[in-house]
């Protein structure tokens, strides 16, 4: 299972369902025991990369909408106001734990080209120099492409590739990978390990999504194989008690892991 020792990066990331009611307001309860759980990790030693949806959600609920906008102009307008709202809540919480954090917006192009890749690489760099906290999202209110086809999974994966993470966990509202759609049967296992995606992985997790976020378990699988390819360990679990990455960290075993 995991070991702590020698772990130095981890990537986390948090998704909108985890963040947020079903109201569409955030979960302020949730993201402290988030936030906390991240400073006492970074207290600890570890750097600390945060991948954070959210933005469109929280910009819904503060627009006092009735439900996610369709249009593409909607939701990044939604995004726009969503973001400077959550970024204004995360800094709040990790000030009170003593923490700095700094906000960077990716699109799918600063990764793919090499000098906006080497750029990102050395803020990343300095900002773990500074002793602060990365929290990144897409930028969903200029990037049309990641906002209709994308997701923060994909990208948490691609960020732990940049850093040379130890470890990526990704908090959903599920406890792991089951062998069915555990919304729909009753009597769904989990999967503890999985140490090969293949087709069967992936058939599996079609069709188990949110209603919240724009990815479901399978954007996760995807995230896990991307991440496995820089040989960097996945574990998808439940983000419902962020406390848990505690028990994970010590090496119990907490949601799915997916080895490399």
């Amino acid at each position: 299972m995991i070991c702590l020792k020698g772990m130095k990066r981890v990537v986390i990331k948090v998704g909108t369902s985890t963040l947020t009611y079903e109201t569409g307001k955030t979960n302020l309860k949730r993201m402290r025991e988030l936030v906390r759980t991240i400073c006492d990790f970074s207290n600890f030693g570890l750097e600390i990369a945060l991948v954070t949806s959210g933005a469109i959600g929280v910009g819904v609920g503060r627009l006092g909408l009735a439900e996610k906008p369709q249009d593409t102009p909607s939701r990044q307008a939604a995004a726009c106001i969503g973001q400077c709202e959550l970024m204004f809540m995360y800094d709040k919480f990790f000030q009170e734990y003593g923490s700095t954090v700094g906000q960077l917006l990716i699109t799918k192009s600063d990764i793919e080209d090499k000098e906006r890749r080497e750029n990102l690489i050395n803020t990343f760099k300095k900002i773990f120099e500074f002793g602060a906290i990365p929290i990144i999202n897409e930028n969903d209110s200029v990037a049309v492409e990641e906002i209709v086809y994308g997701d923060n999974d994909n990208l948490s994966a691609h960020v732990a590739r940049l850093i040379g993470a130890d470890l990526l966990i990704i908090l959903t509202d599920t406890d792991g990978l089951f062998d069915k759609n555990p919304h729909i049967d009753s009597d769904a296992v989990l999967i503890p390990v999985v140490d090969k995606i293949d087709e069967h992985i992936f058939e599996i997790a079609g069709g188990t999504e949110s209603s919240c976020g724009t990815g479901g378990m399978l954007t996760k699988i995807q995230a896990a194989k991307l991440a496995g390819e820089g040989k960097i360990p996945t574990v998808i679990m439940n983000g419902e008690n962020p406390e848990e990455m505690y028990k994970l960290l010590s090496g119990r075993q907490v949601g799915t892991l997916f080895t490399v």
